[in-house]
């Protein structure tokens, strides 16, 4: 980890190691596909032997409750950001343009303002990163991540609101 100055505005870089990334992603059973740029890191991952959906789920529907009271990561539908991390997450499509149940993007930001303090105030290095991300990954396969108001991410688990007609 260092700390950047750039002019009046100091910033935490996370120095990541790819591999490692990689290799907890897999630990999470998932297949991992990763590009990565100076500030970010961009993940594409897949449960290819997963028979249901991943455990996003949408956090306002009623019957989802059992879920929300379990889940420890909140996802912001509008922005894709994961509340409290400097992780965002994405749906990946199918060829049709539908949402693929065992599939997510994942955007991990490596610059963070140095005020960033994770819940509890503590702040955040690598190490505290890679244990984050693997309870993270476990909680989409496992617990469920709950999905907080409507837009550009789609519940894939649960119940979830519908807009228009069903056919």
């Amino acid at each position: 980890m260092q700390v950047l100055q750039a002019g009046p505005h100091k910033l935490i870089y996370l120095e990541l190691e790819a591999e490692t990334v990689v290799t907890l992603a897999k630990q999470a059973g998932f297949e991992c596909r990763l590009k990565e740029s100076d500030r970010l890191m961009h993940l594409d991952l897949t449960a290819p032997g997963r028979q249901g959906p991943l455990l996003l789920f949408d956090a306002a529907d009623p019957a989802n409750l059992g879920w929300f009271s379990r889940c420890q990561f909140y996802v912001d539908g509008r922005t894709g950001g994961v509340m409290q991390t400097p992780i965002s997450l994405g749906n990946r499509r199918d060829r049709s343009g539908h949402s693929a149940h065992n599939a997510v993007r994942l955007t991990i930001a490596k610059e963070l303002p140095a005020s960033f303090r994770l819940p509890g105030k503590q702040p955040l290095t690598e190490q505290v990163f890679y244990h984050l991300f693997l309870n993270f990954l476990r909680a989409l396969v496992e617990t469920g991540v709950a999905v907080c108001g409507a837009g550009s991410v789609q519940p894939l688990a649960g119940r979830s609101e519908s807009v228009g007609t069903r056919n």
